[in-house]
């Protein structure tokens, strides 16, 4: 699969899954550059790094790699997903973050955290599996293949997972642990968009500080190649359920983990 394969797994989002200008009640079209650092480019500070460095960040953005592990329909359908988990309908078409060839080039190369929960299988079943669970799911749910759901009804599949309360695939739920399995695609998503440079431009951070240091590590002063923070206000689309805000530690799997420690401790006391 080339790079316009890879452009053309996800569908362009209609209006209604862009944010909201909360004073006018206006979408927000999209920029090249979101977030609240208008004008910040790590790269252009590429040339006071060293050759290394320079050569594996220039490479996230000029050659993301050509998936291997998923076939094209599992890519289309895991490409929906990451743009649930990390929406980037705020970004210009052509600014938008690859997650996808990240994760397949982790899977393909079978690099994984060097550990595994015993109530996980391998990353590489998780996903096949997963796949499966959240297609039960929008069956159970909705009555249709996941991907052919209207957006809001793929979030609320997706939050049943978040929440530890599907209401199919039992039997594949019993070979891996749905709270973490929601932590290892989350965490995947996070690790492939953050660890691009648009992401970094995005949030301000100032890149590879090799060989040249960060200097002003005192006051939190931006950088002579920084810019400063001019935030703007923005509300989630009205067709997701992004914008719905609780508290998500007690879907730790350590928190309960801890709750039922606890538990068990009143009842010896």
């Amino acid at each position: 699969m080339n790079r316009r394969d890879l452009k053309q797994i996800a569908e362009e989002p209609d209006s209604a899954l862009l944010p909201i200008d909360p004073n006018t009640g206006e979408a927000l079209p999209p920029r090249l550059q979101p977030g609240y650092y208008a004008g910040f480019s790590t790269l252009s500070q590429q040339s006071f790094w060293d050759s290394a460095t320079r050569k594996v960040v220039t490479e996230r953005v000029d050659n993301p790699s050509t998936l291997r592990f998923f076939n094209a329909d599992e890519a289309k359908f895991w490409g929906t997903v990451f743009d649930h988990l990390i929406p980037q309908t705020d970004r210009a078409p052509n600014r938008r973050i690859p997650i996808l060839p990240a994760l397949d080039d982790r899977l393909s190369h079978d690099r994984t955290a060097g550990y595994r929960f015993e109530d996980m299988p391998h990353d590489r079943d998780a996903y096949r599996l997963g796949l499966d669970a959240i297609q039960q799911e929008a069956q159970q749910r909705y009555g249709g293949d996941f991907l052919v759901l209207p957006h809001l009804q793929q979030d609320l599949v997706l939050k049943a997972i978040h929440d530890g309360k599907p209401e199919a695939a039992k039997e594949i739920w019993k070979r891996m642990s749905v709270h973490r399995f929601w932590q290892l695609i989350i965490g995947d998503a996070i690790e492939a968009y953050y660890a691009h440079p648009w992401a970094w431009d995005e949030i301000g951070f100032g890149g590879p500080a090799y060989p040249r240091a960060y200097m002003r590590l005192e006051r939190g002063e931006a950088e002579p190649w920084e810019v400063e923070e001019h935030r703007y206000e923005w509300v989630a689309p009205l067709h997701s359920a992004s914008d719905e805000i609780e508290a998500t530690h007690e879907f730790l799997t350590e928190a309960l983990q801890h709750r039922s420690h606890v538990k068990v401790r009143e009842r010896q006391s």
